[in-house]
């Protein structure tokens, strides 16, 4: 305790300038973390006090719910796909990017950047993907022969998923990318010149010996972002196939939970939901960073 008390001292304008950022962290976010697991044992329709009811919720979840587990499906789908390639393109392009001349290199990051911030962007794949012969794509594939009559792409359940994973991955390349062209800027470049004395011969084993271990913290950021991302897909989906898909064919967890929570006011039930997620996405956190730690053994 004493040494405690010792620490606490010695860096108390630390903790000062601290507090400010963990008391909001500490009321908008864990705070209603909390509060919803609470709210996930019981009945809550926001009229009512909350009624506690224990594991029903979690029950009706994975037995009764069937639109939860297409959901669950989809989640999962996009986490698997989205995801690992999301992350792998922003570290190559991140990469590659990083050996040009600054002025290109600021260029190419800008451009890189620009479709994370902006928006308009689902309007550009509303019309590619539109379902009658204007859409970019249906004219083309009317135009060289491969079709007869327009594909409904935002409307067709076999293909919206897919649709909407790719415009995800092109929406992704955002702030994961900014993270790693900034690790890769900070690198300490006698690194590589020991490196050199050290037997490292070639671009590979210097990308896997001394650039990603440098980088860890930035590519532990970059997975936190990445797996969010992939777990909290909505907007992307609602805004192409609307809400709800047909056939709940891009129906994620989030559109489910926004569907109970902002449209039923079934508060606990969406509480639940929110739960599952929450602990879906902190357990793949922990897998990802178990496996970062392996890089450059």
């Amino acid at each position: 305790m004493n040494t405690y008390w010792k620490q606490l001292k010695a860096y108390k304008h630390s903790y000062v300038l601290i507090t400010p950022f963990f008391i909001v962290f500490t009321i908008f976010t864990l705070l209603p973390v909390v509060v919803s697991m609470a709210f996930s044992f019981t009945y809550f329709n926001m009229l009512e006090f909350p009624k506690w009811v224990g594991l029903e919720n979690y029950t009706r979840l994975f037995l009764d719910d069937d639109v939860f587990m297409i959901a669950l499906k989809n989640t999962f789908l996009f986490a698997l796909i989205t995801g690992p390639l999301s992350y792998v393109a922003c570290f190559l392009f991140a990469w590659f990017i990083n050996e040009m001349s600054p002025t290109v290199r600021a260029i190419m990051t800008l451009l890189f950047y620009a479709p994370s911030i902006s928006g308009n962007a689902y309007v550009i794949w509303q019309i590619m993907f539109s379902g009658d012969t204007y859409g970019y794509i249906n004219g083309f594939l009317m135009n060289m022969g491969i079709i007869l009559e327009p594909i409904q792409w935002l409307q067709d359940p076999r293909y919206m998923l897919g649709i909407v994973m790719i415009v995800q991955l092109w929406l992704s390349l955002g702030v994961g990318f900014l993270a790693f062209i900034a690790g890769l800027q900070g690198l300490d470049k006698t690194l590589f010149e020991a490196g050199v004395m050290d037997g490292v011969r070639n671009r590979w084993q210097e990308l896997w010996y001394i650039t990603l271990p440098g980088m860890r913290p930035m590519l532990l950021f970059g997975a936190v972002i990445q797996i969010t991302s992939s777990f909290a897909v909505a907007e992307v989906a609602m805004s192409l196939v609307g809400f709800p898909s047909t056939k709940y064919a891009a129906h994620t967890i989030v559109t489910h939970l926004l569907d109970y929570g902002t449209i039923r006011f079934e508060m606990g039930y969406a509480s639940a939901i929110a739960t599952v997620l929450f602990l879906l996405m902190v357990s793949t956190n922990l897998i990802v960073q178990k496996m970062l730690r392996k890089v450059g053994e």
